[in-house]
């Protein structure tokens, strides 16, 4: 078993490594926030992906493949979210200057947020899918597939976070802020384009 489980490790990997909306956002918060006020909404990710993957390996997955009316839903509603954080991000100037976020997302929005990204359902529906026959049952599956992603965006995330935390060492004026973050919000929009396809 343990060499067909490395496909699905590779896999979850590559699938929290990529950028997306959660990387960006993790980049973005390191940057501005720092590392270890950034940690509630790496968690927040993290335990929403866990959360979602093991919900798509029991069937929800089916569900949404079932009906492309709440996949449309799902869409609209998530890239609804992830532009209006663009917007905002893009918005924002140097950190202690007044203007964007004054204090990073939490715990609990960093569930929400991963709940109404595209990419993670996309992520999640074609693991559960392509790995179906890894376990004997669906519950196992459920537990492998939550912890696999739960713990691939713990570690994906950390380094998203730690790149924002060096280029903020970078940045000395506020015209360097406003470029960064302007990046970062259009980055952000830009990843909702391939949910779209």
């Amino acid at each position: 078993m343990t060499s067909s489980i490395f496909p699905l490790f590779l896999f979850v990997a590559v699938a929290t490594v990529t950028p997306g909306g959660a990387t960006t956002l993790a980049t973005a918060s390191g940057a501005r926030f720092g590392f270890a006020r950034s940690i509630p909404l790496m968690l927040g990710i993290a335990m929403g992906l866990a959360v979602l993957a093991a919900v798509a390996a029991l069937g929800l997955g089916k569900l949404l493949l079932a009906m492309p009316a709440l996949q449309t839903i799902v869409k609209a509603l998530g890239s609804a979210y992830l532009l209006w954080l663009a917007w905002r991000i893009a918005r924002s100037g140097a950190p202690n200057a007044g203007s964007g976020p004054a204090r990073p997302v939490s715990l609990v929005n960093g569930i929400l947020l991963l709940w109404l990204n595209p990419k993670s359902w996309a992520m999640t529906v074609a693991a559960a899918a392509s790995f179906a026959l890894l376990s004997s049952s669906p519950n196992r599956l459920a537990m492998l597939l939550g912890a696999s992603f739960g713990l691939a965006a713990c570690a994906s995330l950390a380094l998203w976070c730690a790149l924002g935390v060096v280029l903020a060492g970078l940045f000395r004026t506020p015209r360097h802020w406003r470029i960064f973050n302007f990046a970062m919000g259009a980055l952000l929009a830009v990843s909702v384009i391939p949910t779209w396809r």
